[in-house]
């Protein structure tokens, strides 16, 4: 009897002590459905931090091997000690070990005629940093003490990872599907670039989120169009999502804003950080190659290269759930980028929610909204946050990480309103919802000399037609895409356009908001009037009709101000500069604006009554 009662004591402290153990043992914590900062996993010294080299399915260098990437892991000392499993957040850049230096001759020379073959640019090399193991720090402090790992990898021929860059090749595609595949099982990572010992995901879940920041928001959607298991979700902020859409506009030549005469091969030059010793196989192959024959700067047309780095063509196998970040006064990676994206993952009936600011070049949406997409896709835990609203907006005076909730972006209660031009665009002509005929034809002479800024705000100019709405009443909602139909003739048989939506009056001011002038703007070649992918010389005096998009934008024009419409050729921000003097004459009766105004013609009316 004795006996069996100390063998039931020594059972109950046995398993009270195991109790006691399992209790201790830290996990992630959810609250409002959110991961929460956990104790035990934010001591940075307790951080396991080890790299190692996945093998891919490609060879891209020429050596006859598959290609293996670097790759650095960040995680609780949980996932050796007390065999912990996390689902993992994972960044990949071309960045990180450094890029080339903006030398003289880098960027391509803007300053010819159009059409004219331009002269060989600057040719550089990436001196590379950066020590292994630790790839990058970003993503890490936010994450693992969250309950999270944070992986890391250097796209190919960049860094310690093997390869060739190519700009939005397959293999940007297929590296992090390698990395996503050997979190899962199902491809082999090695301690060493070339050696056979192997490492294995032993604390990995299988479950990836990705993020980033322009490219490195851009490779989130590259792995995501492989449709690779695991991946359940991506948040890309301010994504390049096509490469012709960032070098191009509408079959015209066009920098990106900051980076006049920058394109395809000027970027790969800028990342190629790889292995010294590849490099003139890469060069030959890639930029010298590929590049040169596909890229075509002379007419601007959308063809099979650029149509193999545009990811709207790949979408199909895409499963992971989107939110998408993007600023509308982002003018180096333009908001459209999201746009086209997040419109064609709706339609595809994935789960999606976009986020959109009033400003630059980056910004990630509000941590919470992050949170919230990590903790339901890659933790399971169900808060709901696939019903949220889609489309969360900064409006225009409002906090960053306080966006106001829509039911979708554009705006469903947005309705086209078609615009007319009435004369007088030297100085200021109407723009009105009234059609009036016979307005006749109106000169604008291309000057790449002057700024669209000074443009917009000279009272009088040959060099621009203006036409503005009367001044607004109300405030004015506009929200989607404006949409422009121009029908114009050329002096010569070829010309640039250029078309603002702006605010006016222009603030001059030093400390002027970014909203406060720009509406929207976009640029097109007229040569492409038939199609982007097709272009042919104007003759000289004849009438031809180009129609395009602006770029997204969802903006309260505030009462007291005019929306007027600039027209001009050169763009000297971000087109080919030709001599000036090139005339185009605009057909004032057939052209017109359609401008998205939330609550449609009678919002419009109202406010300009």
């Amino acid at each position: 009897m004795k006996k069996n009662t100390y063998s039931l004591l020594v059972l109950l402290s046995f398993l009270w002590l195991y109790n006691v153990q399992a209790q201790e043992k830290a996990v992630p914590v959810f609250e409002n459905g959110e991961a929460q900062i956990v104790e035990a996993f934010s001591n940075v010294d307790d951080w396991i931090r080890h790299d190692l080299w996945v093998e891919t399915t490609f060879d891209t260098d020429g050596d006859g091997k598959m290609d293996r990437m670097h790759v650095a892991v960040t995680r609780p000392k949980q996932t050796d000690t007390e065999g912990l499993k996390l689902p993992i957040v994972y960044e990949s850049s071309p960045y990180y070990a450094g890029v080339a230096g903006e030398v003289d001759g880098l960027f391509w020379n803007v300053n010819h005629e159009l059409g004219a073959v331009e002269k060989p640019r600057t040719r550089v090399e990436v001196k590379r940093t950066g020590e292994r193991p630790i790839i990058s720090n970003s993503q890490i402090r936010t994450w693992v003490p969250r309950g999270y790992i944070v992986v890391h990898s250097s796209s190919p021929g960049t860094g310690l990872s093997q390869g060739s860059p190519t700009v939005g090749g397959i293999n940007e595609s297929l590296a992090p599907k390698a990395v996503i595949d050997w979190l899962n099982g199902r491809a082999k990572g090695y301690t060493t670039p070339d050696g056979n010992e192997t490492v294995d995901a032993f604390w990995s879940t299988g479950k990836v989120g990705m993020t980033g920041t322009s490219y490195n928001g851009t490779i989130p959607l590259a792995a995501a169009t492989t449709g690779v298991e695991g991946l359940e979700a991506i948040i890309p902020v301010a994504p390049n999502t096509s490469y012709y859409h960032y070098y191009r506009s509408n079959g015209l030549v066009r920098s990106p804003g900051g980076y006049l005469g920058e394109d395809i091969d000027v970027l790969y030059d800028f990342i190629h950080s790889g292995d010294e010793s590849k490099r003139a196989y890469n060069n030959k192959m890639v930029r010298d190659t590929e590049m040169k024959n596909g890229m075509d700067r002379v007419t601007g047309d959308y063809n099979d290269f650029w149509a193999g780095r545009d990811y709207l063509n790949q979408m199909e196998p895409m499963k992971a759930a989107l939110l998408m970040s993007h600023g509308f006064n982002d003018w180096n990676v333009m908001p459209e980028h999201s746009y086209r994206i997040y419109q064609a993952a709706k339609d595809m009936g994935l789960p999606v929610q976009i986020y959109y600011h009033q400003f630059g070049h980056g910004g990630p949406p509000p941590m919470s909204m992050m949170n919230r997409w990590f903790t339901h896709y890659l933790h399971g835990v169900d808060n709901g946050v696939e019903n949220d609203a889609k489309a969360w907006i900064v409006r225009e005076n409002d906090d960053r990480q306080e966006p106001t909730a829509y039911e979708d972006y554009p705006n469903p209660d947005a309705k086209d309103v078609t615009l007319h031009l009435g004369k007088g665009g030297m100085t200021a002509g109407r723009l009105t919802p009234i059609a009036a005929k016979k307005q006749g034809h109106e000169i604008v002479v291309d000057d790449a000399t002057v700024s669209g800024i000074d443009l917009a705000q000279a009272t009088e100019s040959k060099n621009r037609l203006l036409y503005a709405l009367p001044t607004l009443t109300e405030d004015l909602h506009i929200s989607g895409l404006a949409k422009i139909s121009v029908t114009l003739a050329s002096s010569k048989p070829a010309a640039n356009l250029s078309v603002w939506l702006v605010s006016l009056p222009w603030n001059g001011e030093k400390g002027a908001k970014i909203t406060d002038n720009i509406i929207t703007r976009g640029w097109a070649d007229p040569q492409n009037h038939k199609s982007i992918s097709e272009s042919e010389p104007l003759k000289p005096g004849k009438f031809y009709t180009v129609n395009f998009d602006l770029q997204p934008d969802d903006q309260v024009i505030p009462k007291g101000q005019q929306i007027g419409l600039m027209i001009f050729s050169s763009d000297n921000q971000y087109t080919i500069l030709p001599k000036p003097g090139t005339e185009l004459t605009i057909d004032l009766d057939n052209t017109t604006l359609q401008l998205p105004i939330v609550g449609g013609k009678d919002a419009l009316e109202k406010a300009i009554k």
